[in-house]
């Protein structure tokens, strides 16, 4: 079986992480994913996804140190959906992954040479043993 999933997006709060009783870090975000589309009518019309993120080990500590709210991330991972029943009685439902790849995309009117910005370096790969930085 695969279950992969691949977003572009923009984180709506600054990365939180913490550590479990293990030791492991994990570091949880949420990414807000945009679509412009036309409808029938031809009125414009907008769309936004949010996606909770999680990364864990040095995936999420690296995760910590450079992005913030309004960074511009490359998601990919593992897609898990949960549902639950909030206090007011209505059914909740969210769309978490847990990444397996990050890649900090440069912010608008920023090139991607030079300027120190994590993204102009390549991909950070939960699975890697060093960091390119």
């Amino acid at each position: 079986m695969f279950n992969k999933i691949t977003i572009i997006g923009n984180l709506g709060t600054d990365p939180e992480m913490r550590y479990m009783p293990s030791g492991d870090a994990v570091t949880s975000f949420s990414v807000a994913t945009n679509r412009r589309y036309r409808t029938r009518d031809g009125e414009n019309r907008d769309e936004t996804e949010w996606f909770r993120v999680n990364a864990w080990g040095r995936l999420a500590e690296t995760t910590n140190q450079y992005l913030e709210k309004g960074s511009l991330v490359y998601v990919e991972g593992r897609l898990s959906s949960r549902s639950w029943v909030g206090q007011d009685g209505q059914t909740r439902f969210s769309n978490e992954i847990r990444a397996q790849e990050l890649k900090f995309l440069p912010r608008a009117g920023q090139s991607s040479g030079g300027g120190g910005y994590p993204g102009d370096g390549p991909p950070v790969d939960d699975d890697a043993d060093d960091l390119p930085w």
